[in-house]
């Protein structure tokens, strides 16, 4: 399908011939983050259970963030104990549309892992193509593979702010996030001033598969995210933008990652925040007051 997409009927042509393929579980989500008794109970045979929160993140100060990018080191520690070495094939996956599995992705390649793949469909993709699951554990003998990060563009908290001004920066989490309604984990409620929004999920279709590129490239262009501008994508912790940024990627455009994204700047009380359902006006934030808050009209106290 796409050198980042691969089928069910593919994985499984994987799995039976000679190459090396190495599958990763990556079960996460917010209400359910230990993965691990799902894995337990049934996973794709082969497949090694990866913690997000303690494999795909390093764990800093509220300032870094709720997921702060692995250091190379650890990451490659841990890909390591995944088993997986150099040349090989990974394959990710999970059983949340994609939303986690694209972490993982994202970090790999990153970190120069040439070929690595999203089971499109996730775990359900799987299932319903009638193929087994295997219960347990699975033991793998401990990979070489050599890791340096650097390959993908991501953004610092600067470089956002910057964006949102000169560039197209989306937020791509749910609108009643975005619009500062609701804010279930982080300090603050509401969105980078001058973000726009284009929750992830539409990326998907009801199964959870990837859409067509020319539909994804559409749907970006309707929020001013189209090749001829710098685009920058965040969402709570820089898990599901992940997802958007393989999104845009399939759609041939070139996307930058926040990594620390909402969970860092709703940390930082120096920076403005927006609420409603418009950008908002980006503005830099005035040392050694409270941070205002950015709406539709402008700048409120």
């Amino acid at each position: 399908m796409s050198d980042i997409l691969i089928t069910a009927d593919e994985l499984a042509a994987l799995i039976d011939g000679a190459a090396p393929v190495r599958i990763l579980d990556v079960r996460w989500r917010l209400d359910r983050p230990d993965g691990r008794p799902d894995y337990l109970a049934g996973h794709i045979p082969g497949a090694v259970y990866v913690d997000l929160d303690h494999e795909l993140a390093a764990h800093g100060s509220p300032a870094d963030g709720r997921h702060p990018v692995p250091t190379s080191a650890a990451l490659q520690e841990s890909a390591r104990g995944w088993g997986i070495d150099d040349g090989d094939t990974v394959v990710v996956y999970d059983d949340l549309r994609s939303l986690s599995a694209a972490r993982a992705w994202w970090l790999l390649t990153d970190a120069g892992i040439a070929d690595v793949r999203i089971l499109d469909g996730a775990l359900s993709a799987w299932t319903t193509s009638g193929r087994a699951r295997e219960v347990g554990p699975v033991a793998v003998a401990p990979g070489s593979v050599v890791l340096e990060s650097g390959r993908l563009a991501a953004l610092t908290i600067d470089e956002a702010a910057s964006l949102a001004t000169d560039g197209v920066l989306i937020d791509v989490r749910a609108a009643e996030r975005y619009r500062g309604e609701t804010e279930p984990i982080d300090p603050r409620a509401g969105h980078i001033p001058g973000a726009r929004n284009l929750p992830t999920t539409a990326n998907i279709d009801a199964d959870g598969r990837f859409l067509a590129p020319d539909t994804v490239r559409a749907q970006f262009a309707e929020v001013g995210a189209t090749v001829d501008a710098p685009i920058g994508v965040y969402c709570g912790s820089g898990v599901t933008a992940s997802h958007a940024f393989v999104a845009l990627t399939l759609a041939g455009l070139t996307p930058q990652l926040y990594p620390g994204s909402w969970s860092q700047w709703s940390n930082h009380p120096d920076r403005h925040v927006a609420v409603g359902p418009n950008p908002g006006a980006p503005v830099p934030p005035t040392a050694g007051r409270h941070p205002e808050t950015a709406s539709a009209g402008g700048l409120v106290p």
